[in-house]
């Protein structure tokens, strides 16, 4: 199944909720990072999160980051997205192993540690908006939770799981957010909340089968659920090596020269997709005449 995303309203517009299914980005972010589980868990995690939060947004050019630095041995992890839910993202220490947490699951909280969850959105404007809250639990779904509560005002739930094979493969990913709109009734609001309560692993209901649109139904249902979208979403890396190179010449003929002198080749890695881009000395001193 190929990855997509469900937007979706209820209630009268009371509710909005957008369910993912991820399995295939956070596999290929898996592949070209070498993640352990853990790793693969904790990234896979943010990836559906980002994707979700992008397809929030309105304008083509729109971009969101979202941060996760912590104290643990993970040290943090990085996911930007677009309005179009192309996500990228990569892992600090992405080979970090721990034993399982006491209920004998992937140990992410433990594994990122105490630290802070920032949430950027570049919407064209003169500056970001930006925003940095507490980690919670370090779990990923409820320090978004508690972000979009705390410094969005808007109570949301929020659930996002990563199901491992034995031989370390990716089974099951995906997620929902289901946010209560302004103009909830006391009566939506306590019907939501039962609902919510009673849902089940997100990676189990995707195991057993459930569609994004099996999930928000299962959650909102007899709250007159209308979907409204389904977005395509995929791990995409925009660098290239024309990118890279107008990045080069920004950095000044200074800095360039002393590249130069070292007389050797260079080599720019990219974070995000790990793909690596190779310069030549004549190459250096081309860009530092351009630059």
């Amino acid at each position: 199944m190929d990855d997509y995303i469900i937007r979706a309203t209820a209630a009268n517009k009371q509710i909005r909720a957008f369910a993912a299914t991820t399995k295939e980005m956070v596999e290929y972010a898996m592949e070209i990072h070498n993640t352990s589980p853990i790793a693969t868990a904790a990234l896979g995690r943010l990836l559906t999160a980002g994707a979700m939060m992008g397809s929030m947004m309105k304008a083509e050019k729109d971009l969101l980051t979202l941060q996760i630095q912590g104290n643990g041995p993970m040290k943090g992890l990085v996911v930007t997205s677009d309005s179009k839910c192309n996500v990228k993202g990569y892992v600090y220490e992405p080979g970090v192993m721990l034993p399982p947490n006491s209920k004998g699951k992937l140990d992410v909280g433990g594994a990122i540690g105490i630290g802070l969850l920032s949430v950027t959105r570049d919407l064209g404007l003169k500056e970001p908006y930006s925003s940095q809250t507490t980690l919670t639990t370090s779990e990923i779904a409820e320090d978004l939770t508690y972000y979009f509560a705390t410094s969005e005002q808007v109570p949301s739930a929020v659930a996002l799981g990563v199901l491992m094979n034995k031989n370390n493969t990716v089974r099951q990913a995906g997620g929902f957010i289901i946010q209560l709109m302004p103009n909830a009734d006391d009566e939506v609001i306590d019907v939501l909340e039962s609902r919510i309560k009673g849902v089940s692993s997100i990676t189990d209901l995707l195991d057993k089968g459930s569609s994004p649109e099996n999930i928000l139904e299962n959650v909102l249902e007899d709250l007159d659920l209308e979907i409204t979208d389904k977005l395509p979403a995929k791990f995409s890396c925009s660098c290239s090596k024309e990118r890279v190179t107008k990045a080069l010449i920004s950095i000044g003929k200074k800095d360039l020269q002393e590249m130069i002198d070292e007389n050797e080749d260079i080599e720019v890695h990219c974070h995000f997709c790990n793909k690596k881009y190779k310069f030549t000395v004549d190459e250096l001193r081309d860009l530092r005449t351009k630059s």
